[in-house]
């Protein structure tokens, strides 16, 4: 297994402070590479703990609407892998503390191709990795090389994962568990908090890995539900919506994207300090 990673520390000391991680997700490149880079450089200053950054592919079969837009939005814009790794290395010149995890799909690092992805990856200074297509029963595809590299492989976990199939998932999960609070893809639905606390103590039961809660949660009053029964929350395509709302109608921004994001985080992580 890997060492001690920034994603570990941050999550034990959150548990000292005794509130839950707000991670948050944003797609790499999105709208543009300079503003992207802007709200990328604000999260931690807004209260971002962890930071999963989306890297844009054609087919992202997992996501809804909103998320597939930003994709779709980064990659008219010529953003590539390469320009994702640009945008860590940029993070890391500012900030050496708060974890980034790689999120997307195993097709572009495939072509990339893996061994070189997770080089670069580690070399831009990513924590993790969370690809979505990648089953476990694959793990010496992926998984396995990442873990040997010292990155995090983050697995999901979903409401039809039972105790079965759960040893699977958590054999070679480092960092976090995410839980997938609702069944179908992203950012179409609201968590129910009873149903997700009771999946998240059933888990806990089998891993001692902090456990956060993502899909659906858009405001401030839900992360702050989700979170009395979690280790940690993560909002996706609530920010991605404040992108798109803030866009002319060329998909341009006007200088009032990277603010309102901002302000969105800083609203979400205040209701995760004052419980």
């Amino acid at each position: 297994m890997t060492s001690e990673t920034r994603i570990d520390r941050r999550f034990a000391a959150l548990k000292t402070e005794g509130r839950a991680a707000l991670v948050t997700f944003l797609t790499a490149g999105d709208p543009d590479y300079e503003v992207s880079k802007e709200i990328l450089l604000g999260l931690p200053g807004a209260g971002a703990d962890v930071i999963e950054l989306g890297m844009p592919f054609s087919d992202p079969m997992a996501d809804g609407p909103v998320i597939q837009a930003s994709s779709q939005r980064a990659l008219a814009a010529g953003h590539t892998t390469k320009r994702t790794f640009e945008l860590v290395r940029e993070f890391r010149k500012h900030d050496q503390d708060t974890p980034v995890v790689l999120f997307g799909y195993y097709n572009p690092i495939y072509v990339y191709p893996s061994e070189r992805f997770l080089d670069d990856a580690v070399a831009a200074g990513a924590d993790g990795l969370l690809v979505v297509d990648v089953p476990p029963e694959a793990d010496d595809e992926l998984c396995l090389p990442a873990i040997k590299k010292g990155l995090n492989f983050i697995r999901l976990a979903t409401p039809t994962t039972d105790t079965k199939r759960l040893p699977a998932v958590l054999r070679n999960t480092g960092g976090f568990l995410y839980y997938v609070s609702i069944t179908g893809i992203t950012g179409t639905a609201a968590p129910d908090q009873k149903d997700v606390h009771a999946k998240v103590a059933e888990f806990k039961k089998h891993t001692n890995l902090p456990i956060a809660v993502g899909f659906g949660v858009r405001t401030p009053d839900q992360a702050r539900a989700i979170a009395k029964g979690a280790d940690g929350v993560v909002v996706g395509s609530a920010l991605i919506t404040a992108i798109k709302e803030t866009l002319d109608a060329q998909g341009r921004s006007c200088g009032k994207t990277a603010p309102a994001v901002l302000h969105l985080v800083k609203s979400l992580s205040q209701s995760l300090r004052t419980g």
